[in-house]
């Protein structure tokens, strides 16, 4: 039984039938009506100003929003009580203490709620970017705050062991990637993943113009940075019978591509592509998703005791988060201020062209996204990634990958591009 039904029912009265058992009441006997409601709205009373120390520890079925919906209830209560301007001074008089009542029955339940809010620290995968808009946005226009959660948001970056940070204790929630996941998993590191912003692993291959496609890499070099190589690389290789005579690091400085037409890199979207547009090279960008490169990315991770201990806490962060990513897209202008703020050297030209990016590949919002929800994931797409992992040597087949992730939040979030 839902909250605002358990509060009705104390009532013996269905919630839309107030108003009306009120007025027939009243033909009889203008007072005994609000006699009644009175008595029970000092129960309610009684009872909601218990509500927000109880409900958590063991109620954890009723939701904010149940809370909230009873807070309505209440406030028609006394709305009911209210209505008895006709009768005279000493009824009069027990109605204000009726509504007064029924007022601070809200006020009870209500401030509890306002004051409770969860504290929850997001850790992100880089430096502040328009990859991570969504999850800043949801800070920025107070979507967080309307699901009762305080996030705060720590940069990631070269030098951050974001796994080890979040298997500490010094954050609730990590940006990760599915690799990193079943890895730690592999591990025994008890970690899940709870949602995919990115449909897509946003990571592909610049070449020069003459590259019409990533089989076009036979006679290239290619700069592969040492996370590629227990990443994409192994795929790559795979797929398209390239070598490691082929190979050469990737030092995140883009000269020797723009000097040599003979090289391609690996890139994102937003980030490499943009340097060679603004220095006015001729590349093509190839993502690996779009030839079957299977994971997800910009995904929600927390630990298991989490969402053991905190479920409603969890389902709440999954669902704002999408709620901005959504909003992101509308109108990134509330998240990309953030964004500067925690990383000054984020310029409004690569977070306008970024958030292009996003929305010309469709990241957050294509593949199973555009019929399931932002964030969604299936068991299908996991099992692809674990056996290319098993396939390329990157994880033992013994690891059971299930245990990576969960549907249960994000097939409740339900939030539609």
């Amino acid at each position: 039984m839902q909250l605002p039904q358990i509060f009705t029912r104390l009532l013996c009265v269905p919630d839309c039938a107030f108003c009306f058992a009120s007025l027939r009441s009243r033909e009889a006997d203008p007072v005994r009506p609000y006699v009644t409601y009175g008595a029970s709205i000092a129960c309610l009373a009684l009872i909601a100003s218990t509500l927000p120390t109880v409900l958590p520890f063991h109620y954890p079925m009723f939701t904010r929003s149940s809370v909230m919906r009873v807070l309505r209830l209440l406030s028609r209560i006394a709305r009911i009580a209210s209505c008895g301007h006709s009768l005279g001074s000493s009824s009069r008089s027990l109605v204000a203490r009726v509504a007064s009542a029924a007022a601070l029955a809200g006020v009870t339940l209500a401030a509890p709620l306002v004051h409770a809010e969860d504290h929850v620290t997001l850790l992100t995968s880089w430096y502040a970017q328009a990859e991570h808009g969504g999850f800043y946005q949801a800070v920025a226009t107070g979507i967080y705050k309307k699901y009762g959660l305080d996030v705060t948001i720590k940069m990631g970056g070269p030098q951050v062991n974001g796994m080890q940070l979040l298997a500490g204790g010094q954050a609730d929630f990590l940006m990760g990637y599915d690799f990193q996941v079943l890895s730690s998993v592999e591990a025994g590191i008890p970690v899940t993943t709870v949602a995919a912003a990115f449909q897509f692993d946003p990571q592909g291959m610049m070449t020069h113009a003459d590259v019409t496609s990533l089989a076009g890499l036979k006679n290239k070099t290619i700069l592969v940075a040492g996370s590629g190589r227990t990443t994409w690389w192994p795929w790559l290789k795979a797929k398209y019978g390239y070598t490691e005579a082929q190979a050469r690091p990737y030092t995140f400085n883009l000269q020797p591509f723009f000097a040599d037409p003979n090289v391609a890199m690996q890139a994102y979207p937003s980030s490499e592509t943009f340097q060679a547009e603004q220095a006015h090279v001729n590349a093509h960008f190839f993502l690996f998703a779009d030839d079957g490169y299977p994971p997800y990315n910009s995904t929600i991770v927390t630990m298991r005791d989490t969402m053991k201990n905190k479920p409603d806490m969890v389902a709440r962060f999954v669902k704002a988060s999408m709620e901005g990513w959504k909003s992101y897209l509308n109108d990134p202008a509330p998240a990309n201020a953030l964004i500067k703020k925690d990383n000054p050297q984020m310029s409004d030209a690569q977070l306008a062209y970024g958030v292009a990016q996003l929305k010309k590949l469709k990241l957050v919002t294509g593949g199973d996204a555009a019929t399931q929800g932002i964030g969604t994931m299936t068991d299908a797409r996991w099992k692809k990634t674990f056996e290319y992992m098993v396939d390329a040597k990157l994880l033992k087949p013994s690891t059971d990958y299930r245990a990576a992730y969960t549907l249960q939040y994000i097939q409740n979030a339900k939030v539609m591009p």
